[in-house]
């Protein structure tokens, strides 16, 4: 049986094995296996390694129906605040934030409706409730309005960086100490899905302190004043310092084979923000997911670096 399946925006510039790993909710082992013996290709010559495109399609010769496309529905999506007004989960690297162009796979917003949670009418289609999104990729707390008076409140807090954004990375070489990147970011003028820092972008200020040093990496805090596109990966990368599995900006693949990551490892661990109708503050907070925690735990087997 052939499928022609179009490229989700979302993992242009990933690596072929790694994009299918990810569209099909497979392993890597498994993606390698079909590109080797043919039964997954594109419209090009390319090898396991080649970096995919926009516009790339790819066709798929299976002898019964793949894995649904992209990714497979999760059973059960974290919810870890909830009222009337609002809904915090715990994203899933595997889910887009909401449908969008060139995703066929599951999303945050479609998950929570098949639980019984179901999001304001404000907001534009496919994305009513949503005032702030995680990259496919990127796992983590995310905010969500069930109330059209939430959502003009939580829209006006994320637009004016009301909301402290904390994150943890995983980045590659050793920061020893605190410190502020403030560089503008645009699109990459060679590569359409890459953005770079570049005089001409847009201002993006990024604050971050280590919390825990391991051989090759550290683990650090980030929180970001603004909310630029790939902002975290392109200023770590900017610096010499590219996240752990982000293959995109500059990641070593062995390394992130070792650690056994196909995603960057970047983490939305908490939001802060007022409620939008009691103004209390709160702080909702995320756990890591399992590869994640896993990666973690390969470095500290390694033993830590003073």
């Amino acid at each position: 049986m052939k499928k022609v399946v179009p490229l989700p925006e979302n993992l242009a510039g990933e690596r072929f094995d790694i994009g299918l790993a990810r569209m099909l909710g497979i392993s890597r082992a498994q993606a390698e296996a079909l590109i080797c013996k043919g039964e997954a290709r594109l419209a090009r010559s390319a090898k396991k390694s080649e970096k995919l495109e926009e516009g790339d399609v790819v066709t798929l010769e299976v002898e019964d129906e793949p894995p649904s496309c992209p990714y497979r529905p999760p059973a059960f999506l974290e919810i870890l605040y909830q009222d009337s007004d609002i809904v915090v989960v715990n994203k899933p690297a595997s889910l887009a934030s909401h449908p969008c162009a060139g995703w066929k796979g599951d999303t945050v917003t479609e998950a929570l409706e098949r639980q019984g949670v179901f999001l304001c009418s404000d907001g534009p289609a496919g994305r009513r409730g949503v005032v702030s999104r995680l990259d496919v990729g990127t796992s983590g707390a995310m905010l969500l309005c069930k109330s059209n008076e939430a959502y003009v409140e939580m829209k006006r807090q994320f637009s004016s960086h009301e909301v402290e954004k904390t994150y943890h990375a995983l980045a590659s070489g050793y920061l020893r100490e605190a410190a502020t990147i403030e560089a503008p970011i645009s699109r990459d003028p060679g590569a359409k899905f890459r953005f770079a820092v570049s005089p001409y972008g847009k201002d993006a200020v990024t604050h971050y302190r280590p919390i825990e040093v391991f051989k090759g990496f550290t683990l650090a805090e980030v929180k970001i004043e603004t909310g630029r596109t790939h902002q975290i990966r392109v200023h770590f990368s900017s610096i010499g310092h590219p996240l752990a599995g982000d293959s995109l900006y500059g990641s070593n693949p062995r390394q992130d084979a070792r650690l056994g990551l196909d995603r960057q490892w970047l983490h939305a661990r908490s939001l802060r923000f007022r409620h939008p109708l009691t103004k209390i503050w709160m702080r909702v907070s995320a756990t890591y997911s399992e590869d994640l925690r896993r990666s973690l735990g390969i470095l500290e087997s390694l033993g830590g670096v003073k």
